[in-house]
């Protein structure tokens, strides 16, 4: 009985697909995991950046807690040290929020960048679709390029002043008052307390106006800056209708999920004229670079008198380098018009059509 021997068919391999970079530089080419692995890198580096200041802050505020403590302790150990010793600390401690505040925008400036990777990019991992926003790479290039501080002065010396410096500056008055009241001995009656306040040629009812001045001032300063909330690196989960434009996928639609800590102030973004001989070659270039839309409009040379194309193209800021080198590629003569856009809507930006 005769067999026949079968060999079984190989079956053909599946190719595998070829990952496509994320970015080239001189020739290479930066993989997915490359990519994730370098902006693991920034954000340790971010967090040492945010650690250092947020150690100097505390620093500062311990110079004003040593300072006030070593103040009181001398004005209250002899009765014959003045009244005004306490006024100078409570200058010095002025002082020391006021460098604080500035220390304060730093630590804000280092700390807007982890939380914006914290929220848009790793969050982004665990919640569908999977993907970052655009929005928030646009933003994180954009303080890496023209690094800026997130909040103004004022919002950082009144958050400082509501955290901290108030109850130190409500310790001195207190102390102040004391001091005034206490020694040598407690006054016979309001004349004589007011009398004392007096430092040097100064009456009492001026130095006691002027303090009362001045924690009004506080006071009024520390209410004011409450509703001032651009700071982004202290834990504040911002989840309600906000003026930062929310989060969309890559096809420009809703997806759910919104950049939570996006800076309040929008995005700039720009709008260029390109002057130019060579239309087709240097809108390829630009479509091929930056994977922007260019849409051409015929011109005139008034001085020429010969007929030119005028690109325009709607772009970031972060995209301006990129634009201007992909036009110097084509055509060097070429004249490039940038003017700010008070606000650009379609594809690629904001939605034409909230839902």
């Amino acid at each position: 009985m005769a067999v026949k021997s079968t060999k079984a068919k190989s079956k053909p391999k599946k190719e595998e697909p070829v990952e496509e970079p994320v970015w080239t530089y001189r020739g290479y080419h930066l993989k997915t995991s490359e990519f994730v692995t370098a902006m693991v890198h920034l954000f340790r580096a971010e967090i040492q950046r945010a650690n250092v200041w947020r150690q100097r802050l505390d620093t500062t505020t311990n110079w004003a807690v040593v300072v006030t403590g070593a103040t009181l302790s001398i004005a209250f150990s002899q009765s014959n040290v003045h009244h005004s010793v306490v006024m100078l600390n409570t200058l010095l401690v002025l002082w020391f929020l006021f460098i604080e505040a500035r220390r304060y925008r730093y630590y804000e400036l280092w700390s807007y960048r982890v939380r914006l990777m914290e929220t848009d990019f790793y969050a982004a991992m665990l919640v569908p679709p999977f993907h970052p926003s655009p929005e928030w790479a646009e933003n994180l290039a954009e303080n890496l390029l023209t690094p800026s501080f997130p909040i103004s002065m004022w919002e950082a010396f009144g958050r400082r002043l509501r955290r901290n410096y108030y109850w130190i500056f409500l310790i001195l008055l207190a102390s102040w008052i004391s001091k005034i009241w206490l020694f040598p001995e407690a006054p016979k009656s309001l004349a004589e307390f007011v009398g004392r306040a007096s430092v040097g040629p100064v009456p009492g009812e001026v130095m006691i106006g002027l303090g009362i001045a001045f924690y009004i001032f506080l006071a009024v300063f520390a209410v004011a800056t409450v509703n001032m909330t651009k700071a982004t690196g202290e834990i504040l989960p911002r989840f309600g209708d906000e003026t930062a434009p929310a989060a969309f996928s890559m096809e420009g639609k809703h997806t759910g999920l919104r950049a939570l800590l996006v800076p309040r102030r929008r995005r700039r973004q720009l709008l260029a004229l390109i002057i130019t001989d060579k239309a087709d070659t240097v809108s390829n270039r630009i479509m091929t670079d930056l994977k922007r839309g260019v849409t051409a409009m015929q011109g005139k040379g008034m001085y020429t008198g010969k007929d030119r194309s005028i690109l325009m193209c709607a772009l970031t800021i972060t995209e301006m380098h990129n634009l201007k080198s992909a036009v110097a590629k084509e055509d060097p003569k070429a004249v490039v018009i940038v003017s700010p856009a008070q606000e650009i809507l379609g594809a690629g930006f904001a939605p034409l059509e909230e839902k």
